[in-house]
This record gives C-alpha cells, structure tokens and sequence, in this order.
C-alpha cells in the first residue's frame, strides 16, 4: 500500500545564525528536496522559505524560523513530504513502495516479498525472502515489471542469486 506521506531526509544540524538546518536528503540527489513548497517534521507542516544545495545535503529555511534558537529543536527529526504533490515519470517509483511486494517469476512462481533494498555503487540490490532469500540486482534484465497498485513484481533469477540465508 503506498503511504501518503515519504520518509525523504533527516535534519542533522542548523546552519548560521538565521533558522537554516542541514538535512541530509534520502533521495537519490540532494536536488530533489529542492521541488518542495512544504516539508514536514513529525507531521507538521512547514513551509519552506528558500533551500539550497550545498554538498551532499540541503540547507533549508523555515518561514517563522529567524533564528538558530528556534531551529535547534528541529535537529535529529526525520523529514517526510507528500506524495500528492510530486509526479514521477512513467516506469519510477519510490523504493518504498518495493518494499512488501511480492516477487514471483514469468510462470508465476511466488519467490517471496521484497524485504529491503540494498544501495550498491553498481545500483539498488533488492532482498527477497520467502523459502529461501534471494539478492536480485534491481535492473530491467532481471526486474520485468513492477506493478506497486496490484502488488507484486515478475523477475528472472539465475544461479548465484539465492544465498545462504534461511528463512
């Protein structure tokens, strides 16, 4: 089922003297954070002020946070948005929506569900577990299709990709 609201980032510290924080986006790039009128920190709205880039994170400003007072309580929180207000490309979706789904091959054979996905240099590694676990590079010569609305996807396996865990 897809959650209304998205875990995208933590705020991790404030920055100068004027209300920034620095979050450390969970997005494939920090430009993504940037696309949002609207964060939200433990389900609370805020509205954003202005945001930048700057490394790896992104520095954001508050309206009514003036101050490194008022945004020092804001570090350590996790920050989500809403997924109404982003359209993704054809054929996207956000790894959340992986988890739970059911991985089964072309003949219909249930592996079992996907229970994480692994960030590798290389690309997303997801984990099924079911009888057995199985460790599938999330690629179109292995992933097929992903259909997140009626919950499942098809996959190929070839030898290697079981391992050693059992369930």
């Amino acid at each position: 089922m897809k959650q209304p609201f998205l875990q995208a980032g933590k705020v991790v510290s404030t920055h100068g003297l004027l209300g920034e924080v620095k979050i450390l986006p969970w997005a494939d790039g920090p430009d993504f954070l940037l696309q949002f009128d609207t964060l939200y920190l433990d389900g609370a709205p805020y509205q954003v002020a202005r945001s930048r880039v700057q490394g790896t994170c992104v520095l954001c400003k508050f309206t009514g946070i003036d101050a490194v007072e008022a945004a020092a309580p804001l570090r350590g929180k996790i920050v989500t948005i809403d997924r109404s207000t982003l359209q993704l490309p054809d054929g996207v979706c956000f790894i959340a929506d992986l988890i739970g789904l059911t991985a089964q091959t072309g003949d219909g054979a249930v592996l079992g569900h996907v229970a994480e996905v692994l960030p590798m240099p290389a690309g997303d590694v997801l984990v099924i577990r079911g009888e057995q676990e199985y460790m599938i590079p999330n690629v179109d010569a292995f992933v097929h299709t992903i259909d997140v609305d009626a919950g499942f996807m098809t996959v190929s396996v070839i030898e290697g990709m079981q391992t050693d865990a059992s369930h």
